[in-house]
This record gives C-alpha cells, sequence and structure tokens, in this order.
C-alpha cells in the first residue's frame, strides 16, 4: 500500500490553491512558482537546490513544449506570408459558402477536427484547422473562445478518448487491464457516445447563451490577423496567389493522406505539418517579389510566428514545471534519479481506501483518472485504471472491461487537454484566448458529461 509523504500533501495543497485560483479568474504563474520551491526544498532538504531545481522545472517543461511551439510559430509565419500576398482570402471563399452562420461554424471546426485527430492526433491537426478552417469561422462571427472550445472538446475530448483509428489509448488500457483492445472499444462505445453527446450539447447550449447576451461580440484578435485579410484596393497582389491559394490547402490535404496511409502519428506528423508549413512560407516569399525582398521579408514573418509562439507559451511553461512533477519521467528529470510519480501514488492510494462495492468504484475510477491526468499527458494515467480496473473488478465482480473504458475516458478528457490551462495551450495559441479562460468556458460541458458517463457506467458494471 502507498502511503502519502509531505511531498503528497504539499502537491494536493497547491494543486487546490492553483484551482482555486483559477476559479477565482486570476493568474496562477506565482502559486505554480511557489509549489515547485516547496516540493524543491523538501525534496532536496537544500536551499540551493531547491532553487537549481526551479530553474530545472522551467527548461524540462519548455522541452516538452518545444515541438508544439515550434509548429504553432512556423504555421503563424506561413500564415503571414499568405496574408501579405492575399491567397489568404482566396483560401477561405469555398469555405465560407459551407460555413454560413455561427453556429455552423462551431460544429464544421469541431467535426473536421475529430476526423483529422482520429487519423494523425490532435496535436498536428490543430495546426491544420488553425490554418484551414479557424479564419472562416471567425468571419462568420463566431468567438474565438468558442471556436477553440470546439477544436478541443471534439478533438482532444472525443476524438482521442475513442482512439478508434490508431487504437493507442485502448492498446494501453487493455494491456494493464489484462484485456484486449478489442473489449475496451466496445466497453467504451455507450460510455463515449453519452460522454460526447452530453459534453457537447451543454457546450453548445452556453455558447447560443453567449451569442445571446452578446449578439454582436466581437472576434478577438488571433491567428486570423494573419490569415484574414482586410481586402484593400490599392493592395495589388502578385497573379501567384491563386496558385498559393490552391497549392496550401492541398499540400495539407496530402499531409493527412500520407499520415493515415503511413501511420504516421504523434510528433512525426506534427513534424510533418511544420515541413510543409515551411516549405509554404518559403515558396510564397519567394514569389511575393525580388530575391532581395524575400530574404528581408521571410526574416520578419519567422519572427513574428516565433514572437508570437513565445508570448503564448510563456507563463504556461512555468505553471506546467509544477504539475509535470507528478508524473514520473518529467519527475525523474527535474528533482532526481528517485523521484516518485506523486499523481500516481495519490491515485494508487485513493484506490486503497475506497469502499469496495460497485458505485464507489465507479465514481473513484473516474476520479482517479482525471487526478492522474492534471499531468497535461492524455496517456500517462492509462497504465494506472487500467490495473486499477482488474483490481476493483476482482475485489467486487464488476465489470472489467466498463472500468477500464471509464478510466481510459475519464484520463483522456482530463489530461488529453479540455479542462486545465496546461493542456489546452495548443488549442489556445492558435486562437490567441487565454487558456485559463477557454479551460473555464469546457469546463461545466466536461464535468457534466463525466457526470453522466459515471451513472452510465455504474449501470452496465
Amino acid at each position: 500500500m502507498v502511503t502519502l509523504g509531505i511531498l503528497h500533501y504539499i502537491y494536493i495543497i497547491m494543486t487546490i490553491i492553483i484551482i482555486g485560483t483559477l476559479l477565482l479568474k486570476k493568474e496562477i504563474v506565482l502559486p505554480c512558482i511557489i509549489g515547485t520551491f516547496l516540493i524543491g526544498i523538501f525534496y532536496s532538504h537544500s536551499l540551493l537546490k531547491a532553487i537549481q531545481i526551479m530553474y530545472n522545472s522551467i527548461v524540462s517543461s519548455g522541452t516538452e513544449f518545444l515541438g508544439i511551439i515550434v509548429v504553432i510559430s512556423l504555421v503563424v509565419a506561413m500564415s503571414k506570408s499568405l496574408g501579405d500576398i492575399g491567397a489568404d482570402e482566396l483560401m477561405m471563399r469555398p469555405i465560407k459558402k459551407i460555413i454560413r452562420t455561427k453556429k455552423m461554424a462551431y460544429f464544421v471546426i469541431g467535426f473536421v477536427m475529430l476526423i483529422v485527430s482520429w487519423f494523425i492526433w490532435p496535436s498536428p491537426a490543430v495546426a491544420l484547422i488553425g490554418a484551414l478552417l479557424l479564419p472562416a469561422g471567425l468571419e462568420v462571427g463566431l468567438p474565438a473562445i468558442w471556436a477553440a472550445s470546439a477544436m478541443n472538446l471534439f478533438g482532444h475530448g472525443i476524438g482521442l478518448s475513442s482512439d478508434f483509428f490508431i487504437q493507442g489509448a485502448p492498446a494501453i488500457t487493455g494491456k494493464a487491464a489484462g484485456i484486449s483492445t478489442l473489449a475496451v472499444m466496445k466497453a467504451s462505445l455507450p460510455l463515449w457516445l453519452v460522454m460526447s453527446v452530453v459534453t457537447i450539447t451543454v457546450s453548445f447550449i452556453m455558447l447560443l447563451r453567449d451569442l445571446k447576451k452578446n449578439p454582436s461580440f466581437e472576434v478577438a484578435a488571433t491567428i486570423a490577423e494573419t490569415t484574414i485579410s482586410e481586402t484593400k484596393e490599392e493592395i495589388k497582389y502578385p497573379p501567384a496567389r491563386l496558385f498559393i491559394a490552391i497549392v496550401t490547402p492541398m499540400a495539407f490535404i496530402i499531409d493527412v493522406i500520407i499520415m493515415s496511409k503511413y501511420h504516421i502519428v504523434g510528433g512525426d506528423a506534427t513534424a510533418l505539418v511544420g515541413g510543409t508549413s515551411i516549405i509554404i512560407m518559403c515558396v510564397v516569399t519567394l514569389l511575393h517579389g525580388s530575391l532581395s525582398e524575400s530574404l528581408e521579408k521571410i526574416t520578419d514573418n519567422v519572427k513574428e510566428g516565433f514572437i508570437f509562439g513565445i508570448k503564448i507559451f510563456a507563463p504556461v511553461i512555468v505553471i506546467a514545471a509544477f504539475f509535470f512533477m507528478g508524473s514520473e519521467n518529467t519527475a525523474k528529470q527535474i528533482l532526481g534519479p528517485n523521484a516518485r510519480g506523486l499523481l500516481n501514488d495519490i491515485g494508487i492510494y485513493l484506490s486503497s481506501v475506497v469502499p469496495m462495492s460497485k458505485f464507489p468504484i465507479a465514481c473513484m475510477q473516474a476520479i482517479i483518472g482525471g487526478i492522474t491526468g492534471l499531468d497535461g499527458s492524455g496517456f500517462s494515467g492509462l497504465p494506472l485504471v487500467g490495473s486499477l480496473a482488474q483490481t476493483f473488478s476482482t475485489a467486487t465482480g464488476a465489470n472489467k472491461d466498463v472500468l477500464a473504458a471509464l478510466g481510459q475516458i475519464s484520463t483522456v478528457w482530463v489530461g488529453g487537454g479540455t479542462i486545465i490551462p496546461w493542456g489546452v495551450i495548443p488549442v489556445a495559441a492558435i486562437c490567441n484566448v487565454k487558456p485559463a479562460e477557454l479551460a473555464r468556458i469546457n469546463l461545466i460541458p466536461v464535468l457534466s458529461g463525466l457526470t453522466a458517463t459515471v451513472v452510465v457506467a455504474m449501470f452496465m458494471m
């Protein structure tokens, strides 16, 4: 049995303080820094080491986020290049024929995000949807925060929690639970449907309420500033803009086909999207003017892209530094080789004190899944919830498949990036909204969905 020590209690207390600060709509960088320092000093028993741990935690956190920072910065730089020649406006014309209203924009962005996420995972999908569909949604008046919410809930929630095509999540969960991947997927289908329908319904109702309160909702400043150009009479666009407007979406569609055919996922898929963005940016810039002008212009666009990326991610890197210490892998990098996974320990401890009957363990499985997801990784908690499903099933006779599926859904919806600010940053960055605000917008729909899912799971067990 795992026993909780001083480090665990510091982590729990600071997490409660951080969540409370979020609910008060205040910034949480300072509480996270304090939490990192306290864990550092109580782990090392040295003020000098604690100070070094504060720095090392931020470096480790930044390393984890570097890939997504780079791809978003490159997409912004590419979008700036497209805007310079007016290709962005041409690209949006066909999409505008489909996306005519705010409500339609919400669902089109969401469903396209879901489909792309199934094949190439949400992270690279964010960059694609941000470049191609987000500007059109904003053009018809969909608030940036709700465009971000649609991308989050459909991609990182519905798409990643099911993972029907790549099957990474059910494979990990099933292996830990001692059941097949197919068994997890079959058991998860009704729970996934309930979670998805309830969450999206509540989210859409909240969107309608917001639009009713603010009928002239102003579109927030977003990446669209670089992709939605103001058409002016005096601007003379080069003839190449039509060619670029056709080639750009085709290039990304080819990326999706290649990813699907050759099973390129995760970081490799993100790299393909980022590399495509670089090529398009270079071609567009070279076609825009003389070689001398292109040399200057491409430098300016890259600068603007990375300024945007760093501006968005800077506070999140500091915030995530604290929560990464809850995961064993990153904790070892920050604290040392003997560090433990605080979140896993807390989850195992809770499982040992819960009453062994079907209804309490269903609630506890969902809660533990959510807790293990606090490190911002949708998959790190899956081995634990899979193992717990096997333990709880043996102790109570509950349906192991259902327990494993419930744990998978709760872990991924929390850790995959829907209701914690350090998990929603890719979408928040591409839509240029505050991660904390996006997490708050998603909180009520996701908690409503999880509550309904737990209730249904109780009857299935």
